[in-house]
This record gives C-alpha cells, structure tokens and sequence, in this order.
C-alpha cells in the first residue's frame, strides 16, 4: 500500500485538527484507554505514559502531517524517541510505527474532510454524500467494497457509525456530490443496509472494535473557526487559496 502521505497531501483542517489534540497528551497503557471521539481532542500512543516521549512522538507525527515527510522519515524520529524515552514499546518495529503512521494521518484526512464536507455553502451545492471504497487496498474487506457508491443525505444517521475510516488501514472516504452528479458517478439512492451486529466488536458488522465514530465530529466548528482566523491573516490570494480546496472533494 503507497504512503497514505503521498496519496492525500495536507491541508488546513487536517492540519488544524491535530495541532488542537497537541494542547493534550496523555499517557496510556493500552490503545483503549482513549476511545472513539475522545480521540478528537487528544494525543496519545498505546503504552506511551512518559510526557517527553509522547511529545517527541507528537512532533514526529505532526512533521508527517504538515510536512508531508514518509514513514521512513518518521520511523526515524520514532526510534530516536524510543532511545532517548528508553521505552519499551510492544510489537515488532515496523508494524507499530505504521499503525501509528497511518492512524494519526487517516483520521486527521478524515477530521479535516469532515469540516469541509460540513461547509455550508458546499452543502448547499452538494447535499449528499457517497461513500468511496479504495481501489488501492491489498486486501478488501467485503462489506466496505459493498457500501461503494451508497449515497445519503449529508445528515443520515447512517454515517455516524459508517464514516471512514472503519477499521485499521481502511482507505475508505466520503465525497460530495449533488444528486446529478452522484447519477453521473454511479451512485446509489437506495436505504442503507442492515449488516447487523458484530458481538466481538461492539460495532456494526465491516467496522472495526472502536472504529464507530466519525472523527473530528466534535470539533467540526473549532476546526472551521481556525481556519477561518488564519484565513483572514492571510494575503487575499493564498485565503482564496485555502477556500479552493473545497473544489477537491467531489
């Protein structure tokens, strides 16, 4: 799978939403311990309890954020963190710096897609949203492959639970789209499915223990409000700038 990185470059409400979670590191002892939207307005890593080393994996992070660096360039930062914190960390190497990698940098792309996807004015245009399985996942899980093209009013409940992304490494997303254009694109008018429940998760059936939750929902007006302080600083030209970002969602 490319670098989600590469694939998805940052933009200011993903920038601003994680930099907000930074005024609140916490330790913990398991990924648990911070759970669903609770994420929205803190920083931490599973089984990081010392505040020098959460904030030295919280710089690596944000340095993958704002400035588009790689995993290789993280997995660096993390193991002069790990050296200096002496933490021993559970897992192989490779595995937990991707998982923090790429949590961290999905969920912040959601967080930040989210307050865009909210935008008054592009809810006027575009009221709906279709949700967008990733042709570029190695291994599909079946029913995100399933929800492809599903298009729901911006504010069906549906999406409470369903917003990607729905599990580890889910590339999933939501676009919007006005119901001709969704028509055009293939998109689906129909009611959501009842997948069920799935007892070993707590969660609707396809989504992933502790995944139910649409990220950055919480903070949606903090994030907006940010960006919209910044843009006022900026010179008329880079502020329509970061307006014209809203043109990427569809």
């Amino acid at each position: 799978m490319a670098d989600i990185d590469r694939a998805r470059l940052p933009f200011a409400e993903q920038i601003a939403f994680f930099r907000a979670k930074l005024a609140n590191l916490l330790p913990t002892q398991t990924w648990t311990d911070v759970w669903k939207a609770q994420h929205d307005r803190a920083f931490m890593v599973a089984g990081a309890a010392k505040a020098d080393l959460l904030a030295d994996l919280a710089r690596a992070v944000e340095a993958a954020i704002v400035q588009g660096t790689g995993i290789g360039e993280f997995r660096k930062q993390f193991d002069a963190a790990v050296d200096q914190a002496g933490w021993a960390y559970r897992g192989e190497r490779n595995w937990r710096t991707r998982v923090i990698y790429r949590t961290n940098l999905s969920t912040s792309y959601a967080a930040g897609r989210l307050a865009q996807l909210r935008d008054p004015d592009l809810l006027r245009l575009k009221p709906y949203w279709m949700y967008k399985h990733s042709d570029s996942v190695l291994t599909p899980r079946p029913l995100h492959v399933s929800w492809d093209g599903l298009t729901l009013p911006a504010d069906h409940p549906w999406f409470r639970k369903h917003y990607p992304p729905n599990d580890w490494g889910c590339m999933c997303r939501v676009v919007a789209v006005s119901e001709s254009e969704a028509r055009r694109k293939g998109g689906r008018f129909v009611d959501p499915p009842d997948d069920g429940f799935d007892p070993s998760t707590g969660e609707p059936a396809g989504i992933g223990k502790g995944w139910g939750y649409m990220p950055g929902d919480t903070v949606t007006d903090d994030i907006r409000q940010s960006v919209q302080e910044k843009a006022k600083q900026l010179p008329q030209q880079l502020a329509d700038a970061l307006r014209a970002d809203l043109d990427t969602l569809s």
